[in-house]
């Protein structure tokens, strides 16, 4: 699989590393608070930076993730989760907290069937306790691919059973990166996206897309739904963003077509299989961003590969990122609501910039150590505000048509991005609300 679990190497500061188990990681990860190298609010790591900010429709409901020396050394792993719907937040957080560990709970059980050392899973012409013919017949590609999609299949059935989290109507996207090596395994379902910047021929930066904005119109996506007796189809004030209803009803009017939780349309062909991709880096890779809907409703993947590589400094990229996209919320849709913004800026070199670049920036020491003052569920506490949602109804597009502003004016006027860049459809967000249905309580009373 290109690494081992444990090594015995130096880091960067010359001091020699504890060898870890894999039994030492797994027993870790139940003090996620603790973990060293991971990183959830905004700040940095040795690689890269992390930033989010809350829209102006209510509570943040965008959660991130950067977890350096995740199983190893040499293996970082990276997330972004949108949360939507009334408990989304508390849904993104813990999608967050919790998947990369089912992630490596699956590998971690892959090494324990092997019945191999414990300090390795797998390795590029290297054998740690494992038969040669055990690595062969085992590509990393082939283990990765099955570790995202049993790591997702068992987020969603424990937020499905979760006895305090309701995610009959709430729900999250993911979009999940591992670095490994030169390898680079992706998992996602949802609209947010990943996109790498490259240098091409005339060392000049490309935006290279590494994930599908997985959007209910989508043909395979639609037909699936279709097949399921959901339905799919765009309200008449809001035309460029096709969701997804029940058959019998007009609601919830989900804006994409795979996501963790709104198990009320899991029967109608909404589901939670990731996108699972695998690439070989090159030295013409140079750094990747991840990102929430909030910042590609209005930045194309050449204006972010832009913004980043034209920053003061790294640590700054994913804020500056996020500046940029509130400017253009407020050039773009004056009448609307900036939606929530979350952005890892991972850079493939591994350099960063120094302490002193930081603080002239405005990046204090206390602002780096990212875990400090969270809240119990994982967030800084934050004022809880009436909120317009991913999801919603036919009969709240006909009040809002009512009102004397109509939030989502500014969307008609704008055509959709172009196809080859998967949008994320722009306004998909803006006009959004949720109503309460008496029959979703009900039915999820009797179950």
């Amino acid at each position: 699989m290109g690494c081992c679990a444990s090594t015995g190497s130096r880091g960067s500061g010359g001091k020699k590393r504890t060898r870890r188990t894999f039994s030492d990681h797994v027993s870790a990860f139940h003090h996620t608070s603790s973990v060293p190298n991971r990183i959830f609010a905004n700040g940095k790591s040795r690689s890269s930076c992390i930033f989010t900010q809350q829209g102006r429709k209510g509570i943040n409901q965008d959660a991130m993730i950067v977890w350096e020396d995740f199983m190893a050394e040499d293996v970082t792993f990276c997330g972004v989760f949108d949360g939507h719907g009334p408990h989304g937040h508390l849904v993104a957080r813990k999608v967050r907290d919790t998947l990369p560990v089912k992630l490596f709970s699956f590998l971690d059980s892959y090494e324990s069937k092997k019945k191999g050392s414990t300090t390795s899973i797998c390795c590029n012409g290297e054998n740690h306790g494992l038969e040669a013919d055990d690595c062969e017949e085992e590509k990393p590609e082939l283990l990765w691919r099955e570790a995202f999609l049993k790591s997702y299949k068992a987020m969603d059935k424990e937020l499905k059973s979760h006895p305090n989290l309701d995610c009959f109507c709430s729900g999250s996207t993911a979009v999940t990166i591992v670095k490994q090596g030169l390898n680079l395994f992706m998992g996602s379902i949802g609209d947010s996206r990943a996109i790498m910047a490259s240098k091409d021929t005339n060392d000049s930066l490309v935006a290279i897309q590494l994930t599908i904005d997985l959007k209910p119109d989508l043909p395979r996506e639609a037909e699936r739904i279709k097949k399921c007796k959901g339905r799919v189809f765009a309200l008449q004030d809001e035309p460029e963003v096709p969701r997804v209803w029940l058959p019998f009803d007009d609601a919830p009017g989900l804006a994409m077509a795979r996501a963790f939780g709104d198990f009320c349309l899991k029967e109608y062909g909404v589901i939670s299989i990731p996108e699972v991709s695998h690439r070989i880096l090159t030295e013409s890779d140079k750094f990747i961003v991840l990102a929430s809907d909030g910042i590609w409703d209005v930045l194309s993947n050449e204006q972010v590969i832009e913004i980043v590589s034209t920053s003061p400094t790294r640590s700054t990229a994913a804020r500056m990122l996020v500046d940029s996209a509130a400017r253009e919320w407020k050039s773009k849709y004056p009448t609307s609501k900036m939606d929530d913004c979350a952005v890892v800026c991972l850079f493939l070199d591994g350099k960063m910039d120094s302490e002193s670049d930081n603080e002239e920036h405005g990046f204090s020491s206390a602002t780096l150590q990212s875990n400090a003052g969270e809240s119990d569920d994982g967030q800084n506490p934050e004022p809880v505000l009436q909120r317009n949602f991913t999801v919603r109804s036919a009969e709240e597009s006909r009040k809002d048509q009512n009102d004397v502003v109509l939030e989502g004016n500014g969307e008609t006027e704008t055509g959709v991005v172009e196809d080859q860049n998967w949008s994320g459809l722009e306004g998909v967000t803006r006009v959004n609300s949720l109503v309460q249905l008496p029959r979703f309580s009900e039915e999820q009373s009797r179950t």
